[in-house]
């Protein structure tokens, strides 16, 4: 049974300092890049990357934080790059999602042409730990989605951070109704 870790979203606009900042960002980076230097026991270690060129309605100067938000993510500027306590870190593949709609999902994205889903099943993946940034938007439909395809799914509660930390039981019911355990 292959086991993989998929790293969401721990990009520099969703740190402190970014674009679309969430507190505790840049801890989760740090966290998690300690978990990576270590014996962390995973056979393949993925992650996912906001990667917007034109997303359309996604982008409002008057955004209402659910369905549009600020710019944040632009293809080829310093937001979209990986924090750089996971910058060095040797992925073994990198998906970029978003390019020209939202994307929440890491499902939605793709590495040279190729889905996550797709990547996964041809590295015979049975269980997913998912960490990263936002707990309560994309950890969350990545999660969702995982466990859709049939993976075991697992999210590192401690491994994350979330937009809006006092809804973040609503995002653990979900997680739950989708057969995504949850754990830290």
């Amino acid at each position: 049974m292959s086991r993989a870790l998929i790293v969401v979203d721990v990009q520099n606009d969703f740190c402190e300092g970014g674009s679309l900042a969430v507190s505790g960002g840049a801890a989760v980076a740090g966290r998690i890049a300690g978990l990576l230097a270590g014996d962390h026991g995973y056979d393949q270690v993925v992650a996912t990357r906001d990667h917007h060129i034109d997303p359309g309605a996604h982008f409002s100067a008057t955004p209402d934080y659910v369905d549009s938000w600020p710019v944040h993510c632009v293809a080829g500027t310093p937001g979209a790059e990986l924090h750089p306590a996971l910058a060095a870190t040797p992925f073994d593949a990198v998906f970029d999602k978003g390019e020209y709609a939202a994307a929440y999902s890491g499902f939605e994205g793709a590495c040279g042409g190729e889905g996550l889903a797709e990547w996964l099943a041809d590295h015979e993946v049975e269980s997913v730990d998912v960490v990263g940034i936002a707990t309560d938007y994309c950890v969350r439909a990545t999660a969702l989605d995982a466990a859709k395809c049939g993976l075991a799914t697992r999210v590192r509660l401690d491994l994350t951070a979330a937009v809006a930390p006092d809804r973040i039981g609503s995002t653990l019911t979900d997680l739950a109704a989708g057969g995504v355990e949850v754990t830290g």
